[in-house]
């Protein structure tokens, strides 16, 4: 029906506006036909009279009325009402109505070819420098999600992540590693820009080394080093370069591959598993003229670049920064930028239409430089799409739970998942838009009540398995299609509600919001369990009951369709 009444409005556009015939592309665009959220005002709804008034300069409750008498020329429409300064509202016949809830049974998306594009999503990235804290858990949920709903839209998905592996924090952890393998120091004179978690211990054990490796000299490693934390840890690592260098590249790749791997193995247990993993190594060293970043730093360097003070800056002011930014230092080291830089060109080199990046809400001031970037290499900036992620504040009784990977006395994602469950904890990293303030309570996620979203949510799937079975044990055999029998219009809220699956998932995807899933998750819970309360279904009259079990077994399919596009498993029984 949905297909109908589009090809009658843009037939309408086409043939009925007259003098705005060549504003139809734009009216195309801007109008809106949808599923009505109350049935007293029909079935469907339309603005088009309202937007196209302006352009044909003619009262739109009048378009609205020559409107009217082509909506109802529709087969399966029962009647149309005007309502308000111009909203057309489309009543369908019952028949029309179930014929539409048999198509959504079936749940098959409707794709457009036309519009597939090949995406790449980079999202988590944190540094390999520890455990996954709760904190990271909802970059992790938002990233699969969009990846999951764009996928069921018809795109190309690839999942990334970026592994910061040539940085200084991982430096820091291999130093952290080293001080905790020889005992070179104890806790109260561990330095404090140290990687301070029991887990380094953890990693220090895990490193086997040659039984004839060297004597470490404790003292004279540890003595007459700066009071300042930063410079204390920078010439820690510049000793242990210097003096251990057969040990240094064990401890520092050990430690990275047991921090990586960890990483793997909680996402894996959070049901988020990448396509690439990307090193940040692999692009290569600025002294190889050949590796990806020299490459790429050269393509700026001829026509967005200057020396100054001994360092390269990129003219990033006049891509909309705002300011230049160097991206090779003085002593010929590159920079973050430089790194990024040539990440991004590899990114796009490889073909995405587009590239969505899901970073952390503190990565804002990031973006402008970012777009400066692409734009200096010679890319469409608007082929990247940044979506900001706030990290979720954590609750336990009250307190807020700690997520700092330095200091080492925080809760992991392993332990909220090994608490509360992936699926849960997926759902609630989810219930609200990514770029908002999320306060979550573990507490209120352990009840088994109304109060518990996720809870009330798989309830209502299994409330309906549970009627089913039960109707199944006493001899009947679940209906196959509805039955239009005048009079009964119980479930058609419910179907209604149902009927708007395919819209949201459409609007998530488009606007990379999956909370929009979980909002119509919980609408749809609610109507349910309204439902279900206001209805013995069991002892119904036999057509009604029929009516009532193929409008159940409509909303368990788009329940369980809803929780799978964000990872959700739906639950048969609780």
């Amino acid at each position: 029906m949905f297909t109908q009444l589009s090809l009658a409005l843009n037939n309408f556009i086409d043939n009925d506006l007259g003098h705005a015939a060549d504003q139809t592309s734009l009216l195309r665009k801007k109008h809106k036909l949808h599923l009505a959220d109350s049935l007293d005002k029909g079935h469907w709804t339309t603005n088009l009279c309202l937007v196209a008034s302006g352009i044909a300069k003619v009262n739109p409750r009048e378009l609205a009325v020559k409107l009217a008498v082509v909506l109802e020329a529709i087969d399966g429409v029962d009647r149309v009402e005007i309502a308000g300064p111009g909203f057309v509202n489309i009543f369908l016949t019952q028949d029309a109505f179930l014929q539409q809830a048999e198509h959504t049974i079936n749940l098959a998306p409707e794709i457009n070819s036309s519009l597939q594009e090949k995406i790449q999503i980079e999202f988590v990235s944190a540094n390999p420098t520890g455990p996954l804290h709760v904190g990271h858990g909802r970059g992790a949920a938002y990233g699969d999600a969009i990846a999951r709903i764009l996928s069921s839209l018809g795109h190309q998905v690839e999942k990334e992540y970026y592994v910061n592996d040539a940085g200084r924090q991982v430096d820091i952890l291999g130093c952290s590693i080293f001080l905790r393998k020889f005992s070179c120091t104890d806790d109260e004179s561990f330095p404090a820009s140290g990687y301070q978690g029991s887990y380094v211990l953890e990693i220090a054990d895990s490193i086997k080394l040659d039984e004839n490796a060297q004597h470490i000299q404790k003292e004279e490693l540890c003595k007459n080093l700066p009071d300042d934390p930063e410079a204390e840890i920078d010439e820690l690592i510049a000793r242990i370069q210097s003096n251990y260098s057969d040990l240094w590249p064990i401890i520092r790749a050990g430690g990275l591959a047991y921090v990586t791997q960890s990483i793997k193995n909680d996402l894996t247990e959070f049901k988020v598993e990448f396509d690439q993993w990307f090193f940040e190594s692999s692009l290569g060293e600025l002294s190889n003229e050949m590796s990806d970043i020299s490459k790429a730093l050269h393509q700026v360097k001829q026509n967005h670049a200057y020396e100054k003070d001994g360092a390269v800056w990129l003219e990033s002011t006049k891509f909309g920064d705002d300011k230049d930014r160097v991206i090779i230092r003085e002593d010929g080291r590159g920079t973050y930028l430089s790194a990024d830089l040539a990440y991004h060109k590899n990114k796009l080199d490889r073909g995405f239409d587009t590239i969505i990046n899901v970073w952390g809400s503190d990565h804002h001031g990031y973006i402008k430089r970012i777009e400066a970037t692409i734009e200096a290499m010679g890319y469409n900036k608007n082929q990247m799409q940044v979506q900001l992620v706030q990290f979720a504040n954590l609750f336990e009784d009250g307190a807020k739970v700690k997520m700092s990977t330095r200091s080492g006395n925080f809760y992991t994602l392993k332990q909220l998942i090994d608490d509360i469950g992936p699926d849960a904890a997926r759902f609630y990293y989810l219930s609200k838009q990514a770029d908002q303030h999320l306060d979550f309570d573990i507490g209120i996620a352990r009840t088994h009540s109304k109060d518990n979203l996720y809870y009330y949510v798989q309830y209502a799937h299994a409330r309906i398995c549970s009627v089913q079975n039960k109707y199944l044990a006493l001899g009947g055999s679940l209906p196959k299609v509805f039955n239009s029998i005048d009079g009964f219009h119980a479930c058609d809220p419910l179907i209604q509600l149902a009927l708007n699956f395919p819209f949201v998932v459409k609007s998530a995807g488009e606007n990379l919001q999956p909370h929009l899933i979980i909002y119509y998750l919980r609408d749809l819970a609610q109507g349910f369990h309204h439902f279900y309360n206001e209805t013995n279904i069991l002892k119904a009259e036999e057509q009604d009951q029929a009516n009532m079990l193929r409008a159940l077994d409509l909303v368990k399919n788009v329940i369980a369709s809803s929780m799978e596009l964000i990872g959700i498993e739906p639950l048969q029984e609780m």
